[in-house]
């Protein structure tokens, strides 16, 4: 296992930062490693951002010494999405098989979560994304059939695209983790116009479906002092709750967004309008 830990910071310290030092702090590069679970421990909200991807051997979650837990979901709860061929999670004793682009809700309390591929040599790659957890809720496989599906914006702007809410309030009860997942359609590269924040939630962004020699460049920081950061596929970046998290690409892509916080109200926004960006 690699774990590393993400340190909070704020909208002044961060106007100095250079290029290197904002990828280091926000971006995580790679999460796919055969066989080694990548987790990225954040301080804000206790996030937990990783990728698990098992080739030739079946991969147990373990608590990584950050948690000072006996196991990974002692105090915890845990989404999933499968961005890789199909696998297989077996929660305690229970199999559960997982496609592509579906998603899984485990709730705290559970101790042996065991991540295994249908086929070596096309893997399966489990994006997942961890938050305190104060009671617990049931295991749950979420598809697209089941997830409450939104269509906005248009061509005309380049932001037409598809929100697939897979695990939020109107689907299933959590603790405070909420996910989902955004496909742009063919010929829009704009995601999250007109830009916004919620102080009361930080949020992750994952990056996939980005076709090879093509780039995302996602905006963030404050609205009237906003940065970029140039990322590739199947990378993340991390967002403080007072930044925007917006983004195009050079091409369509698909991303799936991570939440957690003071509450569970997917609408609470504080929208920024697009010509008051600075």
């Amino acid at each position: 296992m690699t774990a590393e830990t993400r340190y909070a910071t704020s909208p002044a310290s961060v106007l100095r930062w250079t290029t290197d030092e904002t990828r280091n702090e926000l971006l995580i590069e790679k999460l796919f490693i055969a066989d080694n679970p990548v987790l990225v421990y954040s301080h804000y909200d206790r996030f937990i951002t990783g990728g698990i991807m098992p080739v030739n051997t079946t991969i147990k979650l373990e608590a990584p010494d950050q948690l000072k837990a006996t196991y990974f979901l002692e105090r915890r709860e845990l989404g999933i999405i499968n961005v890789g061929a199909p696998g297989k999670v077996q929660i305690d004793g229970e199999i559960f098989e997982v496609g592509f682009k579906e998603a899984l809700y485990i709730g705290k309390g559970k101790q042996d979560v065991l991540f295994s591929s249908n086929d070596s040599e096309e893997p399966a790659k489990f994006y997942i994304n961890s938050t305190p957890a104060h009671q617990t809720y049931p295991t749950r496989l979420v598809t697209k059939k089941d997830a409450e599906i939104v269509t906005l914006g248009s061509m005309e702007t380049a932001n037409h695209r598809t929100i697939n809410k897979l695990l939020v309030a109107s689907v299933l009860p959590t603790c405070q983790l909420q996910m989902g997942m955004t496909e742009l359609k063919p010929g829009s590269i704009w995601n999250t116009i007109p830009a916004h924040t919620h102080d009361r939630r930080m949020e992750v962004y994952f990056y996939f479906e980005v076709p090879d020699g093509q780039s995302i460049c996602h905006f963030w920081g404050q609205p009237q002092e906003t940065r970029h950061i140039w990322m590739q596929n199947e990378q993340a970046v991390i967002s403080p709750p007072w930044s925007i998290h917006s983004g195009a690409g050079t091409s369509n892509y698909t991303f799936i967004w991570g939440m957690a916080g003071e509450n569970l109200d997917y609408g609470d926004m504080d929208v920024c309008a697009v010509p008051d960006l600075r």
